[in-house]
């Protein structure tokens, strides 16, 4: 074959992949929601998620435009608690600065909705997909205009008069919505990848890394009450906690089972105990696969699944050790999300590849 038919061979294959714009807009859609959760992790790290106290779907779009405007937005944020509690001297400048993460947050939730619609209807008429994926596309949409609704409903948990900041249950349901969504378009998009054969998909079981993807998901719900507690912002030592491999206090609620999403201590205990059995786990694995066959074609996920997971310790154990500042607690929620989307990815190939 000259170079000429070789060309004009890959040039017919990409051009017969009419599901190419199709994955690369599903990536951006996943892309764009993990941007969603870094700015979310900023309104939530500097108490700006209570700013905007009404919902707007549409309206909310323009931010105020003249004084009166900023002054009626304050006005309004003056009569929550967080506000009488923790911010009674704020200046209007100050009320800004909490005003622009919110709206930034919410206007790029507006932002998705229009990436994921419009497309979704050129693609259709296109007849790049079938009305068979159309469907679970479809109720992708809904999910994430439920992600919104899910969103609005934690903010209000946070007007209640005996909360300054929104209910940790609350945000721990918001965030694990966010991470369903962003699995799921991850899990479409490789699906639709090009088939190719990879005797180690037919080798290699899918059970321990859909394990692993819950011991993840856990970990990032884990981590959703540690902030809605603040929790990271004591017992900032490693390995030890208060002084102790075990601290006393786990159990100082009653009910008892309340101690693991209520009581601080026990809310960062258990989430660095997830971490350790997450960080075991993904050795094994890679242990269990260098004898059986080693890291090739498919598999060659588990290895970068290993760095992610050091990587994501190490981040998290830094960000304890330096109370928790802005910038590694960002990268400590985002990894996180990029390590669930790697393994879904790992499971969405080997499902793929083994039919």
């Amino acid at each position: 074959m000259t170079s000429i038919d070789i060309g004009q061979s890959i040039t017919t294959t990409v051009e017969a992949d009419r599901l190419r714009p199709v994955r690369i807009w599903l990536y951006c859609l996943a892309l764009m929601v993990l941007l969603m959760v870094a700015i979310g992790g900023i309104t939530r790290l500097t108490g700006s998620g209570l700013s905007i106290t009404s919902w707007e779907p549409i309206s909310g779009v323009i931010p105020p435009l003249n004084d009166a405007s900023w002054q009626a937005e304050f006005d309004h944020y003056k009569l929550i608690p967080q506000y009488a509690i923790d911010n009674p001297g704020m200046t209007l400048d100050g009320f800004k600065a909490i005003f622009w993460p919110e709206w930034t947050h919410r206007l790029l939730g507006r932002v998705i909705g229009l990436v994921f619609a419009l497309p979704f209807l050129v693609f259709l008429i296109q007849r790049r997909f079938s009305w068979k994926l159309a469907g679970p596309l479809a109720l992708l949409f809904v999910a994430g205009g439920l992600q919104g609704v899910v969103g609005w409903l934690m903010v209000k948990t946070g007007f209640d008069p005996t909360r300054t900041s929104v209910s940790q249950y609350a945000l721990a349901a918001h965030l694990s919505a966010a991470l369903v969504l962003f699995l799921s378009l991850i899990w479409v998009a490789r699906s639709l990848e090009p088939k190719v054969k990879d005797a180690a998909a037919l080798l290699t079981p899918r059970w321990p890394i859909v394990i692993l993807l819950l011991l993840i998901a856990l970990q990032i719900a884990a981590g959703a009450f540690v902030a809605g507690l603040h929790a990271g912002m004591g017992y900032n030592t490693w390995p030890l906690m208060d002084n102790a491999a075990i601290p006393a206090g786990l159990g100082a609620i009653d009910p008892l089972w309340r101690n693991l999403f209520e009581n601080a201590m026990t809310v960062q205990f258990d989430h660095r105990v997830v971490a350790y059995v997450i960080v075991v786990y993904i050795a094994v694995l890679i242990w269990r696969q260098s004898g059986a066959g080693g890291f090739g074609g498919v598999n060659g996920w588990l290895p970068r699944l290993g760095v992610l997971v050091l990587l994501q310790a190490l981040l998290g154990i830094t960000t304890l050790l330096t109370f928790v500042p802005l910038p590694l607690a960002l990268g400590h929620q985002a990894l996180a999300f990029m390590l669930a989307g790697a393994t879904m990815a790992y499971i969405a190939d080997l499902t793929r590849l083994r039919r």
